[in-house]
């Protein structure tokens, strides 16, 4: 059993031992569900769970940085970015991260959804500072100064903006759900009455795209942009909601993608809620929720899951294309595909 209060060991051994040690030096843990024929063209057979880099108090919102050749990622709880690169492993990379503030402050403070502009820049949601932010310095030379991009709508502050996607014309998507705040959203510092989905363009101006889901998580576009998918992370509604978007970029009308309902009765062990997501370049959505990462055809298909055992929190494609990187609880966690995500 692998110790989860030890952070780095196995990349720092894999570094010591120089750039000949395989992949295959990494601990390997869950399995992959295949529910439908597709899968075999999307997770090749012999692929494996690989465990890369564990300690963590909740890993979250990772991103690729092609020019580097790293992976960016949060830890919410500890206010910390951490980067992993291959043959050298994980280290701190910002901190603070998502509260700049003095006084200490009880709820998740850190940056949770990370995602570059197309400038290379990188884009933070920070729940601490209740913001979309960018850091101000190269992505090379990190340090904790941001800009604000966005931190009210109608001179209200949010909640505490969780994750987010740009679309082709630089304009921002993102979710406003409560868990930043210490009483989420029973809080009396909470200044906004409900939780938003919002749409930053990119004159500044914030608008709201729908108020109608009780936690608004992980969110993503259609490789077309014709579709915003949302998934909300509430208990007693865990659904995956897809918007059609107008020419203006804002939501026509909501359908309910998948319901995860019968699927949590079905597999009660299968621990973990709906949480962030990427799509590939055929439009297939890789999905966050319980029991690992679910992946769904643009159709809504169930056609299987990557079972991490853990609870997972958030996913994006990193390397090539090919690669899954996947933040589950505690660990970072990384597996092969037969696929491309969006954007290689």
């Amino acid at each position: 059993m692998i110790n989860k209060h030890a952070i780095q060991i196995l990349p720092l051994i894999l570094f010591l031992c120089g750039p000949f040690v395989r992949a295959s030096s990494y601990p390997t843990v869950g399995s992959v569900e295949r529910l439908d024929p597709r899968m075999e063209q999307l997770v090749p057979q012999n692929a494996k769970i690989e465990i890369l880099a564990e300690g963590y108090v909740w890993s979250e919102g990772p991103v690729w940085v092609a020019k580097g050749n790293f992976l960016l990622y949060s830890d919410v709880p500890t206010n910390k970015i951490y980067k992993w690169k291959e043959g050298i492993g994980a280290s701190v990379y910002l901190d603070p991260s998502g509260y700049t503030g003095k006084n200490s402050r009880r709820g998740e403070s850190g940056s949770n959804g990370l995602v570059l502009d197309a400038k290379g820049n990188l884009i933070l949601c920070q729940h601490g500072d209740r913001r979309v932010a960018r850091m101000k310095s190269l992505i090379s030379q990190p340090r904790s100064d941001f800009e604000t991009l966005a931190d009210q709508f109608q001179d209200a502050r949010f909640n505490s903006p969780n994750d987010l996607v740009f679309n082709q014309k630089g304009e921002l998507y993102f979710t406003d759900p409560p868990y930043g705040l210490a009483q989420k959203e029973k809080d009396p510092q909470r200044e906004i009455d409900f939780q938003g989905v919002y749409l930053l363009r990119k004159n500044g101006k914030v608008e709201l795209v729908t108020d109608e889901l009780e936690r608004p998580n992980g969110i993503i576009l259609s490789p077309d942009e014709k579709t915003l998918y949302v998934a909300n992370s509430h208990g007693p509604r865990p659904i995956w909601m897809a918007y059609d978007l107008k020419p203006n970029g804002l939501a026509e009308k909501g359908r309910v993608f998948f319901d995860s309902t019968s699927y949590r009765l079905k597999h009660p062990d299968r621990k973990g809620g709906n949480d962030g997501m990427k799509v590939d370049q055929q439009g297939n959505l890789w999905a966050t929720g319980p029991g690992g990462v679910l992946i769904f055809s643009p159709k809504g298909e169930h056609l299987g899951t990557i079972l991490t055992g853990q609870r997972t929190a958030n996913c994006a494609f990193g390397e090539d294309g090919s690669t899954l990187y996947m933040t589950a609880d505690m660990y970072l966690m990384r597996i092969k595909t037969s696929t491309m995500g969006l954007g290689f």
